[in-house]
């Protein structure tokens, strides 16, 4: 399966210059937040298979106007072609604001899956928003990672995490992609190409 993840900044391959060729071969679109939900919007509209999205910490207008064609999968396991997806959005809580949460907040969100991940068996990949702590996180408190995210790679070993928030042009030391065990990290940022 050939998955396009997007993150945080709209690509202008995909929306200015696009053509239905640039997604033929995609089978999954994965949304990791704070993209205009027009964008997504267009990209479902072209696009043969479904675009899953979870919520980044800008993302405030999704309530008002909601990604037509889309699917929000905050706080849930969903399953595509046997490939089970875990969709966790939102930030740190730096400020007020929707989509934002403490360290203590995401737990209790995690916590809550307890039934879902018993039913799935775990999940294949881990769709956020933010980074998992001091994976590909920075140590700015907007950008730090949450500690539950380690707690799920650790103990469910998906194949991917792939999130959003720190953007590849923060710093020459962002890296695109990095291994935590047996879990490949992807920073979505803009646009990025995987396959599982």
């Amino acid at each position: 399966m050939k998955i396009l993840a997007i993150a945080d900044q709209e690509s202008s391959y995909l929306w200015d210059y696009f053509t239905p060729e640039k997604l033929k071969d995609i089978d999954l679109i994965l949304s990791c937040g704070d993209l205009s939900p027009l964008y997504l919007s267009f990209l479902a509209t072209f696009f043969h298979g479904p675009v899953l999205y979870v919520h980044g910490n800008h993302d405030g207008c999704y309530k008002e106007t909601p990604p037509g064609g889309c699917i929000c999968i905050e706080n849930r396991i969903v399953e595509y072609q046997g490939v089970r997806i875990l969709g966790l959005g939102g930030s740190m809580r730096y400020k007020s604001g929707p989509h934002q949460y403490s360290q203590q907040g995401m737990n209790r969100r995690i916590r809550r899956l307890g039934l879902q991940l018993f039913k799935h068996k775990g999940f294949d990949i881990l769709l956020t928003h933010a980074p998992a702590y001091q994976i590909s996180d920075a140590q700015d408190l907007p950008h730090r990672g949450f500690r539950g995210f380690v707690r799920l790679l650790d103990r469910f070993s998906p194949h991917y995490m792939v999130h959003g928030h720190v953007h590849l042009t923060y710093g020459y030391n962002i890296k695109r992609s990095v291994q935590y065990k047996n879990t490949t990290v992807i920073n979505a940022y803009e646009r990025f190409i995987f396959e599982i």
